[in-house]
């Protein structure tokens, strides 16, 4: 990859795709961890007296009401307000007033243009990574800037399609994205899965077991473990079509694996070999925290992707709370694989350094798969 660093954006229209996918609650922003993110890449740009346009999608649009609710107006006014510079905002995707807004731009300013994805409706051209969009879009600029990690793993027509078009750049964030994972791949660590689907994890677990001195599980997947064992776990979640794979990876790498031997469940705490038919288990219980701290004490780096219990109730935030407190507090360096385990750690005010903005593409990225769109970003030697 080529960074940005290294091209000369003076003067140019510089398209930056960053990810303004953010939660929303009565058309409030509720975490604007990703938009925070994108600003190292756009006051660097503005410095350099580039003219700033960003593309970014919210949500899916399948439909006029989606388009009616799912406008980026709100984003760019929080922008504005981070960035302290008037964002202007293109209520469109294409077309003339887009086209002259554009073309009346002067150096350091900073266009926001609406939801790429409002090309997905009435038909899918932003997704299908249309060719005629594609061209349009990277028309607008003259140098492109992939800023946006949370799509590395979809060829859109705002991040792969301009891509092929123009001159093309990783920003800051794609940047420290990657250094931090390709850390995360190739060091030694402990890692913490949790969530609520095994099937979700499975690339993971089988690309870095072997570069991993323990795995800690926690969540709702945890129990198809406790059943591979034998353990009986209740009205627990279990992924039944993957207590094969479960029983597998145990008498493979059992070593290396830790379960709960307790949960918290809706009539209290339970050892784990003495749940009663009706209990659900919605967190690690007190004593498997215990357990799991002791196994973090010396690790010299922690992967964790997917919170140990239902945190959003407080009935069921102790195990993931107490955990991210104890690596907290204890300084031990600690890469949270994005999505809910990093809300999790604002809600509890936890502000670790190395945060993956990902998701979805975080997942893959860990599982070794390789993106096209990242593959791209070669600066001015489109291949």
């Amino acid at each position: 990859m080529e960074s940005i660093k290294r091209a000369n954006v003076e003067g140019k229209r510089v398209i930056v795709r960053v990810d303004y996918n953010v939660p929303m609650k009565d058309g409030k922003i509720t975490d604007d961890t990703r938009i925070v993110a994108s600003l190292k890449t756009i006051k660097y740009l503005v410095e350099h007296n580039a003219k700033v346009i960003l593309l970014s999608h919210l949500g899916r649009v399948a439909s006029q009401e989606d388009k009616e609710k799912k406008t980026l107006e709100v984003v760019a006014k929080h922008l504005s307000t981070l960035i302290n510079t008037p964002i202007y905002f293109v209520p469109v995707t294409r077309g003339d007033l887009l086209t002259e807004t554009i073309n009346n731009m002067n150096e350091g300013e900073i266009v926001l243009v609406e939801n790429t994805r409002f090309e997905d409706y009435p038909r899918m051209l932003e997704s299908s990574c249309d060719e005629s969009l594609s061209k349009y879009w990277a028309s607008l600029g003259d140098i492109f800037v992939f800023d946006a990690f949370g799509t590395a793993h979809r060829c859109h027509a705002s991040t792969y399609g301009i891509s092929k078009y123009i001159p093309s750049y990783s920003g800051f964030l794609v940047d420290s994205e990657i250094e931090m994972l390709d850390t995360a791949l190739h060091q030694r660590k402990t890692l913490i899965l949790g969530g609520a689907k095994v099937d979700d994890k499975i690339g993971v677990i089988d690309n870095l077991i072997n570069t991993s001195d323990a795995i800690l599980f926690g969540g709702a997947m945890c129990f198809t473990f406790l059943k591979a064992k034998g353990i009986d776990v209740g009205s627990s979640v279990v992924s039944v079509d993957r207590l094969d794979y479960a029983k597998g990876l145990l008498e493979s790498h059992g070593n290396k694996i830790l379960l709960p031997v307790d949960v918290v469940t809706q009539n209290g705490v339970k050892d784990i070999n003495e749940m009663e038919r009706e209990d659900v288990g919605y967190d690690i219980g007190p004593k498997t925290i215990t357990m799991y701290n002791e196994a973090l004490i010396n690790s010299k780096l922690v992967l964790w992707n997917g919170p140990l219990g239902m945190f959003e109730d407080e009935k069921y935030e102790n195990g993931t709370k107490k955990v991210l407190k104890f690596l907290y507090n204890q300084s031990i360096p600690t890469i949270l694989a994005g999505g809910d385990i990093i809300s999790a750690s604002h809600k509890f005010g936890f502000n670790f350094h190395y945060v993956s903005t990902g998701g979805g593409s975080t997942l893959e990225y860990l599982e070794g798969r390789r993106f096209k769109t990242l593959e791209r970003l070669n600066g001015e030697n489109k291949k």
